[in-house]
């Protein structure tokens, strides 16, 4: 079985890996880098960043707190970007190295379709190189959506990739989008001391997470200096005095926001352009790869996963679906639960959700009952001095299963892993009950919250 792959981030690469593994003959095609936007300018660089700026900000402001003495505490920026470099770097040449030992052929160039079972390489070198296969998949990704308001090409004006190789910190950032992107260079910067505003159109930061859980996040950046504009768009962009002013409609008040960078963190779009689809019967709408469930096209050889689909755009998505295909492709059988999906903001506090909010479990017709438990109750938080966030679990009534599961505070991103597997067991509130949890560990905060979904929990008053 011959195998061409067209993207070589965390869907593409995870895939020919897969694929490899099972016997295939595999063919990676990336035109710009190993590891695409997640291991090079996205998911892993931003997180080196926050990692950096939260221990800087605490030991600058909490150093005494927690019983040390700090002087002269300062960013090195220039090596604080040398750093996320280097793990980045490290990172890519791994998946580099595993590509190599299982003899997957890397080209790079720009690939286009020619049929449903070749397709021509535009060389980075020069020339070109057709690839016959049996079976494609498309891994192509997302690429930043630059809204065009007046003003969107001005110099100054950026999106997140220039945020995280800026040449000095700036002293004042107005960020238009309050997702994912949008708070947490919010948190990067207003770590660093630098003025920041987050103008958002929506009534709400984050909007596609549970809004108990985005409040804590909303408070702890009010709390650092970061000023929220919700429910406003944005009318323009102009340079004023060497610097940039951005003006927007806050619920028919005009309000003048001044800023030395804007950075402009509206969201991705699938990244598929020019790569002969629809000539070759794939169905493309609004730039994004139409599949069914098992990611085929609407031609039998041509698979498609990750961003460049228009779904959930999550590197572990793209990444579970390229073992799946894989496995479909070599005769395996893995269906991914999409239920388990975890959804994670890399903030302080930190935001994690798995399953059903309560809104939606209400929407679908469940009885639910909900259990709550704040950070401040569990002795590991007190212990780090990190105790903003609260676990909140929703679950079925009659039967307790549980339907979601919304964490804010320190490790959220990790306790997760834990909540995604009692959804894919289909694990009850009981079962959550009756597991041990070691103590003092922050995962006590999920035993406490299932005892408060039937108001059981000890330890609230």
């Amino acid at each position: 079985m011959k195998i061409a792959i067209i993207g070589g981030g965390p869907g593409g690469y995870v895939a020919a890996l897969k694929a490899a593994r099972l016997g295939a003959q595999v063919v990676l095609v990336e035109k710009e880098y190993i590891g695409g936007t997640c291991l090079n300018t996205g998911c892993i660089p931003t997180k080196v960043l926050l990692n950096s700026t939260d221990i800087y900000h605490q030991l600058k402001n909490e150093a005494g707190a927690l019983g040390l003495e700090m002087d002269n505490l300062k960013v090195n920026w220039k090596e604080l970007l040398a750093r996320k470099e280097l793990v980045a770097t490290q990172l890519v040449e791994g998946v580099k190295n595993l590509l190599r030992v299982g003899g997957i052929e890397v080209v790079e160039g720009v690939a286009r379709l020619i049929s449903g079972k070749s397709l021509q390489v535009d060389l980075e070198g020069g020339g070109s190189k057709r690839i016959d296969f049996d079976r494609a998949i498309v891994a192509t990704g997302s690429k930043p959506i630059v809204i065009p308001i007046p003003g969107h090409d001005l110099e100054g004006v950026i999106t997140s990739r220039e945020a995280m190789s800026l040449e000095e910190i700036p002293k004042s950032l107005c960020i238009i989008g309050g997702g994912v992107i949008g708070v947490e260079f919010a948190n990067i910067y207003s770590n660093l001391g630098t003025e920041v505003t987050i103008i958002e159109m929506l009534p709400g930061l984050v909007s596609n997470m549970d809004g108990e859980i985005v409040q804590c996040l909303e408070d702890a950046l009010v709390e650092s200096g970061v000023k929220i504009h919700k429910s406003t768009k944005v009318l323009q962009m102009e340079k004023v005095d060497g610097g940039l002013v951005v003006t927007a409609d806050k619920g028919n008040e005009p309000i003048r926001i001044s800023a030395e960078k804007v950075l402009m963190a509206t969201g991705r779009k699938p990244a598929g352009d020019d790569l002969g689809l629809e000539e070759v019967g794939v169905k493309v709408e609004r730039g994004a790869i139409q599949v069914d469930r098992l990611f085929k096209t609407d031609v039998d050889s041509i698979y498609a996963i990750g961003d460049c689909t228009g779904g959930v755009q999550l590197a572990h998505v793209a990444s579970a679906s390229g073992l799946m295909v894989a496995d479909l492709i070599m005769g395996e059988r893995m269906a991914m639960d999409f239920r388990t999906i975890p959804y994670a903001v890399y903030t302080k506090p930190e935001l994690a959700a798995v399953g059903m909010t309560e809104e939606e479990a209400v929407e679908k017709g469940y009885g639910v009952k909900v259990g709550r438990f704040p950070m401040y109750g569990n002795g590991k938080a007190v212990i780090t001095g990190d105790v903003r966030g609260i676990v909140k679990i929703v679950a079925e009534e009659k039967t307790g299963e549980v339907l979601g599961v919304h964490i804010a505070g320190t490790t959220a991103t990790e306790l997760i892993a834990a909540a995604a597997l009692a959804i894919r067991l289909e694990a009850t509130v009981d079962e959550l009950l009756t597991t041990v949890y070691a103590h003092p560990t922050v995962g006590e905060s999920i035993h406490e919250a299932a005892e408060s979904v039937f108001g059981k929990a000890i330890h609230l008053p």
